[in-house]
C-alpha cells in the first residue's frame, strides 16, 4: 500500500488523493451508526478485524455488504499493520443511509499509493482491489488514514 511508486487507477475506478473529497469532518453523519477499535500492529488482528466488522453489518441488516468490506479491511488493516512501524492501528466502520465508510490510521505520515505489481509479483495489488470496490476512496491530509465509501444500494438501510 505505501510505496514510492505512484500508479494510475484501473478505468473507471474512482478515489481522492487527499481526503477533500470527504473528509472526516464534513462525512454527512445523518443516521449515522458505527464503532471503533484501537489495537497494536499483530497480524492475527486481520481476521479479528474482519470478524468484528462482520458481526457489525449482520447487526446493521447490510449483509450485502460484507464480502467487499471485509476484504477492504482485510487490505487496509494489513497495510497498516504491514508498513505502520509498530504504531497502534485503528479501524473505524460507520455508514449513513447512503455508504459505508471504512477508514484505517496507522499513525505514520507516509500517505498510501497504489503500487504497480508485476504479474509475478506476491505484493502490491490491495489497494487497487480497495479503489476497484470503493465509490471512492483517500488519504487523510496528514496522510495517517486511508479511508473508502461502499455504496448501501437503495432501500437497504
Amino acid at each position: 500500500m505505501m510505496t514510492e511508486r505512484a500508479q494510475p487507477l484501473a478505468a473507471g475506478a474512482r478515489t481522492s488523493r487527499t481526503s477533500d473529497a470527504a473528509p472526516i469532518e464534513t462525512w454527512d453523519q445523518t443516521g449515522e451508526g458505527g464503532f471503533k477499535v484501537d489495537f497494536p500492529p499483530d497480524e492475527r488482528r486481520i481476521g479479528q478485524m474482519r470478524r468484528i466488522t462482520r458481526a457489525q453489518l449482520r447487526h446493521w441488516d447490510l449483509t450485502m455488504l460484507t464480502n467487499d468490506a471485509t476484504l477492504v479491511v482485510s487490505e487496509l488493516v494489513g497495510n497498516a499493520i504491514k508498513h505502520g512501524k509498530g504504531l497502534p492501528v485503528g479501524l473505524r466502520v460507520r455508514h449513513s443511509a447512503y455508504e459505508l465508510r471504512i477508514e484505517v490510521t496507522d499513525g505514520t505520515p507516509t500517505p498510501a499509493r497504489l503500487r504497480s505489481a508485476d504479474v509475478t509479483d506476491e505484493n502490491g495489488r490491495g489497494l487497487l482491489l480497495v479503489a476497484a470496490l470503493a465509490k471512492e476512496w483517500g488519504v487523510s491530509t496528514d496522510g495517517t488514514m486511508t479511508w473508502c465509501s461502499l455504496a448501501i444500494p437503495d432501500g437497504t438501510s
